[in-house]
């Protein structure tokens, strides 16, 4: 397992997406002082994605907010035992 992967499992996606983001950028201005503009446009693009996907990642609800769904009643149910031994 190479360490890129074991990394993946132990980063939140949105910690490890920014890494990736951060390290796209580098590469762009490594790219675009050698000149190499073909490659500068491929990273441009993968940067917009990386960007896009942390934007979704920030719009989405906390996963760890509560909500109360309340006791569940039963309607029509005769609540009183039942003892056929007893009438």
């Amino acid at each position: 397992m190479s360490d890129a992967h074991s990394c993946d499992q132990t980063l939140p996606s949105g910690q490890r997406l920014v890494e990736i983001r951060d390290s796209l950028i580098a590469r762009i201005a490594e790219a675009e002082l050698e000149g190499r503009l073909g490659e500068v446009e491929g990273l441009r693009v993968s940067l917009a994605g990386a960007e896009d996907k942390l934007a979704q990642l920030d719009r989405r609800p906390s996963s760890r907010r509560v909500i109360d769904l309340g006791i569940p009643t039963i309607i029509g149910i005769n609540t009183v035992p039942h003892n056929p031994g007893a009438e």
